[in-house]
């Protein structure tokens, strides 16, 4: 990890450079590096960490957090050591700086870090599942601390009084439950308390499966990748997203993440290892896809040796993969401009799509097996929620109501 505060700020100087950015907001952002290289020396500090940074934000500006209260003045700071902090940890400059940070103490701040670390290097979690389980105990912390609650406090009710204070939908409580739950145990396990705390965390009746997935029929499929202006560089890429989440039923970490060597051209097909599942998968390559990539990459496409075959053309993330809300916005923008019936009361990603390809193919008789592969799903039963949306066979298993002769039973009585 580069820590030369000169260094950093000479590829950081690059990287503006490489986005074209301003030349007269590249000189603002060079004086706020210049104020920050001259407060290190003043400090005595020789190696650049965010601590540092966020020292430096904090001495210059008051915070080191965005807010929307600042100045043009201090946002210019702000920015400037954020550029430096991203790129030292990620190897580019971040588009949006975090507005909250979660900062624990004391010895239950300790062990909620040590469960995080135990997710990562033990069990392999991929990061948006430690995120997900890190942002459900960080709210526990938050409430228990705030209440002075110990860990000897939990019981039932104070789990209950938990729940109570937050806005969680049925799922989100169910998703909170689960992750405090092992957390609990894992306590137990390591032996850090005496007591399994799990047990007072009461299991629920949700089920995933019992709720519906939205769909779009097939016309309506077509109606919003008609809607693409193709004529644009940025029609090109956005046709051939919606191709590939209509057509391979893929999510938005498997957009962001196709790679140029997933393609095989020679043998017209495309292979995929999920980002969700980890299940490797193979596509053939449709015309459709084939010819809307070589449009993409031949008069869209930034020029880069990004592996990545979706890029951004933002100035602030020029040639970098795109984020996966920037996917959503994206898909949610044409079923709009196609005015789809509704659209914007029923959910609208990729995931939708997904779910359309799935019960579509269901309704033209494709079987279940196929559907679970097309799809990547380790087991059909995972694709037999999509038995529920066709509503047409379920009609078909309906038993005929038998003719009641009984005196007890007349109409009209």
């Amino acid at each position: 990890m580069e820590t030369s505060i000169t260094q950093l700020i000479s590829l950081c100087r690059t990287e503006l450079d490489n986005r074209e950015y301003s030349a007269d907001y590249k000189t603002r952002i060079v004086r706020a590096w210049n104020s920050l290289r001259d407060w290190m020396a003043q400090q005595e500090i020789t190696s650049f960490t965010e601590s540092v940074g966020n020292d430096f934000c904090e001495a210059k500006i008051g915070a080191h957090l965005s807010s929307s209260d600042f100045k043009k003045s201090q946002r210019i700071y702000f920015r400037a050591t954020r550029m430096l902090i991203s790129y030292q940890q990620d190897g580019w400059i971040e588009d949006c700086a975090p507005r909250v940070e979660h900062i624990y103490s004391g010895q239950q701040g300790e062990w909620i870090q040590q469960y995080l670390i135990y997710l990562r290097d033990k069990r392999r979690l991929r990061p948006a599942t430690i995120l997900s389980t890190e942002k459900s105990l960080y709210m526990l912390y938050v409430f228990m601390r705030d209440n002075c609650y110990s860990i000897d406090s939990i019981d039932f009710d104070m789990i209950e009084r938990f729940h109570q204070t937050q806005t969680y939908s049925r799922s989100s409580r169910h998703h909170s439950s689960s992750a405090i739950r092992q957390y609990l145990r894992y306590l137990h396990e390591q032996e850090f308390v005496k007591k399994d705390y799990s047990a007072y965390v009461a299991r629920d009746n949700h089920r995933r499966a019992s709720s519906i997935p939205t769909t779009y029929t097939e016309d309506e499929i077509r109606k919003t990748i008609a809607a693409v202006d193709r004529a644009s560089t940025i029609g090109k890429r956005n046709y051939l997203i919606l191709l590939l989440a209509a057509e391979y039923g893929w999510r938005n970490g498997d957009i962001i993440k196709f790679r140029l060597d997933q393609i095989d051209w020679d043998k017209n097909a495309v292979y995929l290892t999920q980002s969700k599942t980890d299940v490797p998968v193979e596509f053939p390559l449709l015309s459709s896809v084939g010819n809307a990539i070589i449009d993409y990459l031949k008069n869209g496409r930034p020029d880069t040796a990004a592996k990545e075959v979706i890029l951004s053309v933002k100035s602030s993330r020029k040639a970098k993969p795109l984020s996966s809300q920037a996917v959503s916005s994206i898909v949610a923008q044409y079923l709009a401009k196609a005015d789809i019936k509704d659209w914007h009361s029923k959910k609208h990603g990729t995931h939708a799509f997904r779910h359309s390809l799935a019960s579509n193919m269901l309704k033209n008789d494709v079987a279940l097996p196929v559907i679970s592969s097309v799809l990547g799903h380790r087991s059909s039963e995972s694709t037999k929620i999509y038995l529920k949306v066709d509503t047409d066979r379920m009609k078909a298993c309906a038993l005929p109501i038998p003719a009641v002769h009984s005196p007890y039973y007349r109409e009209g009585v």
